[in-house]
C-alpha cells in the first residue's frame, strides 16, 4: 500500500490534535464545574454561614476564605484532572507535578484573590453578590483560562502509552478522503 500524500497525512494529525484537544477541554470543564461548585459553596458557608442559622467561621475574612475553599478545590481538581482529564498525560514523578499543579493554581487563586480584593478594597463593594461576582465570577474565568494552558504546557506531560504513541506515529487505514484518492 503507498503511503498518503503528505497533505493526507497533515490533515489526519491537525483531526486527531483537534479531538484530543476537544476530549480534553470536555473533562478539564468536567472537573472544573465541580471544583467550582466546591469552591463556591465552602466560601460562601465560610465567609457567610448559613443565614439566621450559622455565622461563618471566617466572617470578615474573605481573603482568607478563599485560600482556604481554593485550596479543597485544588485537591480534588488535581485528582480530577490526573486520574480523568490527563490521565495519558501523567508523570511517573507524582510529588513533582503535584509541585507543579500546586505551584500553578496558586497563581490561578492569586489572579482571583486580586479580583476579590480589588472589589473589596478598591470599589468597597461589601455583599455577597459582588464577592461572587468578583471572585467566583471574574476570577474564575481568567484563572481557568491560565490553569488550563499551564496544565497542559507544564504539569500533565508524561509520555503517551507505548500504543498511544504508536498509534499516533502510523497512520490508520486510508479513510475518505484518502480512499477516494483525492
Amino acid at each position: 500500500m503507498t503511503p498518503p500524500p503528505p497533505r493526507a497525512r497533515i490533515a489526519w494529525r491537525l483531526r486527531l490534535l483537534y479531538d484530543t484537544l476537544s476530549r480534553e477541554v470536555a473533562k478539564f470543564g468536567t472537573v472544573g464545574a465541580v471544583a467550582f461548585v466546591l469552591d463556591t459553596l465552602l466560601y460562601n458557608l465560610l465567609v457567610f454561614g448559613l443565614p439566621g442559622v450559622l455565622d461563618g467561621p471566617l466572617e470578615g475574612q474573605p481573603l482568607a476564605g478563599k485560600v482556604v475553599s481554593a485550596s479543597v478545590a485544588t485537591v480534588f481538581s488535581w485528582l480530577g484532572n490526573r486520574l480523568w482529564t490527563f490521565r495519558h498525560r501523567r508523570r511517573a514523578a507524582v510529588a513533582h507535578e503535584l509541585g507543579l499543579f500546586v505551584v500553578f493554581n496558586a497563581l490561578g487563586l492569586a489572579i482571583a484573590l486580586a479580583c476579590l480584593g480589588f472589589s473589596r478594597y478598591v470599589l468597597d463593594l461589601h455583599s455577597q453578590l459582588a464577592d461572587n461576582i468578583a471572585g467566583n465570577g471574574v476570577g474564575l474565568v481568567l484563572g481557568t483560562l491560565f490553569r488550563f494552558w499551564a496544565y497542559r504546557t507544564f504539569v500533565f506531560r508524561g509520555e503517551l502509552e507505548a500504543e498511544e504513541r504508536d498509534e499516533l506515529d502510523e497512520p490508520r487505514e486510508p479513510q475518505g478522503v484518502w480512499a477516494s484518492g483525492r
